[in-house]
């Protein structure tokens, strides 16, 4: 079995992602089918799990997901989720802030779209792109870059004290496989859609990229909102992975399924 705290980001280390090999496959050793099979029972487990946090409806569960162009942030989504009740999930996609959003903290937008009681909110990108796109292109320096980790924290703590369980995940992809996704996106006319010309320009900024999301999650990953590196050129491997890692994040939880409102003892339905 593998160890989930190899993944883990201990508070205070300085991340180095070499430390982590893309291609680890240690979470899906199997067969492909059986890797399929094992990922189905999980996700069930999940979704039986989800059902008592949102009957519950005393705390939330906010996941974060990070990486590279391509690195498997929709996939994630629509694997790990696939047998999860749509009733208590909710996706979120951070786009490029809008003008009124601007004409806030780089925080507020985040703080509404974060869970309520009973909710599992999934951050597709977040507020982290607040401190990698800008920090790369320049666009703050790196004064503010540390100002914004350290509200990152106090901004997450203040989620985790008001009850909501938080789960980073930075999907970990070598260059060549992005190469091979964006190629893949380009020669196949399903995907063409989703292939962006202004991605080809990001790439070349991979070596930018990487330090700031190194100096992000060394910054970042603390006990109470902790940061997975997830090896993630093998797509089952990661979906194996991060479906570990949130049903033993639930599990740790001790849920409960709520009292009745009223006695129920003796109800006849005729």
């Amino acid at each position: 079995m593998i160890k989930l705290k190899d993944y883990r980001v201990r508070p205070g280390r300085k991340v180095r992602l070499e430390d982590w090999d893309a291609d680890d496959k240690s979470a899906s050793p199997d067969a492909k089918e059986i890797d399929k099979e094992n990922l189905s029972k999980i996700s069930a487990r999940l979704d039986e799990l989800q059902d008592v946090l949102y009957a519950e409806h005393q705390r939330s569960l906010l996941i974060v997901l990070q990486g590279m162009d391509t690195s498997g942030k929709d996939g994630t989504v629509r694997h790990v989720f696939n047998q999860v009740d749509p009733l208590g999930v909710r996706v979120v996609c951070f786009k490029a802030p809008s003008e009124e959003e601007k004409d806030h903290d780089f925080l507020w937008r985040v703080h509404r779209q974060v869970p309520g009681k009973g909710e599992i909110s999934i951050f597709n990108r977040s507020h982290y792109e607040d401190v990698l796109i800008v920090r790369v292109h320049n666009w703050i320096d790196e004064k503010v870059c540390q100002q914004r980790y350290k509200q990152i924290n106090q901004f997450e703590r203040l989620l985790a004290r008001s009850g909501t369980t938080i789960v980073k995940f930075y999907l970990h992809i070598s260059k060549d496989e992005q190469k091979k996704r964006l190629q893949e996106r380009l020669d196949n006319p399903k995907k063409q859609w989703k292939f962006n010309v202004g991605d080809l320009a990001e790439r070349k900024l991979w070596r930018d990229y990487r330090s700031a999301y190194e100096a992000a999650l060394s910054a970042t990953s603390t006990d109470w909102a902790p940061w997975y590196v997830v090896p993630a050129n093998s797509e089952i491997n990661r979906n194996l992975l991060i479906s570990q890692v949130l049903v033993r994040t639930l599990q740790k939880l001790d849920l409960k399924h709520p009292k009745p409102k009223q006695p129920l003892k003796g109800i006849v339905i005729e």
